[in-house]
């Protein structure tokens, strides 16, 4: 789960960067508002946690731009301004929901956690392919109708693989997909990954293409949204 988090305190990013990589999130942290506006409008982040007072554009701004570009990505505000005319004009522009710092850690992964629940409630395609079937809102894989049990990185992989088959992802695009910014990987971690999709589903699932990338192919295809 990659998720943006845009604070301008240094050391309280670092924190709740830190407390949520044991959830599972990938987190990656940005500090002024033109910056967060560019990467939520292109970074494929699936939640993200918003201050306020940012350096360069509000966050506020942030916000009602990227709700204009017609993005739905969970928005959580975190701020320090308490007062409810401040509550009302960051729901008003679109924030999903709203903590006032200080906060406790164990309160911003329940709301994270609630967020992420009404998110996967939204229509979301169900994915099936040579057997396979992807549930995105359950994270549920099944292969002949029996239940396959993924990583998170490796259910990542599946379903950004199956959503479009035919197209080719090289070894950055995934690592892009799974890794925060500046955390360390393994040379062969998508590889590993891979290998671990091969032996879980079947080999001829998951195509390498030398020196370009990876791909399902069409052919064979029965995937269906439903």
């Amino acid at each position: 789960m990659r998720i943006l988090l845009v604070e301008d305190d240094a050391a309280l990013a670092a924190g709740v960067r830190t407390a949520l990589r044991p959830e599972g999130y990938t987190v990656d942290c940005l500090d002024d508002g033109p910056h967060a506006l560019q990467a939520l409008l292109h970074g494929g982040y699936e939640l993200a946690v918003l201050d306020l007072g940012l350096p360069r554009m509000d966050g506020l701004d942030v916000l009602r731009q990227l709700r204009a570009s017609g993005s739905a990505v969970p928005v959580l505000v975190l701020t320090a301004r308490d007062a409810t005319a401040d509550r009302i004009a960051g729901l008003d522009a679109g924030a999903d929901d709203y903590l006032v710092k200080p906060f406790e850690v164990d309160e911003l992964k329940a709301r994270l956690r609630a967020l992420l629940r009404r998110a996967a409630g939204r229509p979301q395609p169900v994915v099936e392919h040579r057997g396979v079937r992807l549930e995105p809102a359950a994270q549920a894989v099944f292969l002949h109708g029996r239940a396959v049990s993924l990583s998170r990185r490796e259910f990542a992989i599946l379903h950004e693989l199956l959503a479009q088959p035919g197209r080719v992802l090289t070894r950055e695009q995934l690592e892009g997909l799974l890794y925060g910014w500046g955390e360390e990987i393994e040379s062969n971690a998508i590889e590993v990954h891979i290998h671990h999709l091969r032996r879980k589903l079947f080999p001829g699932l998951i195509r390498t293409l030398r020196g370009i990338g990876y791909v399902i192919d069409k052919a064979g295809a029965d995937e269906a949204a439903r």
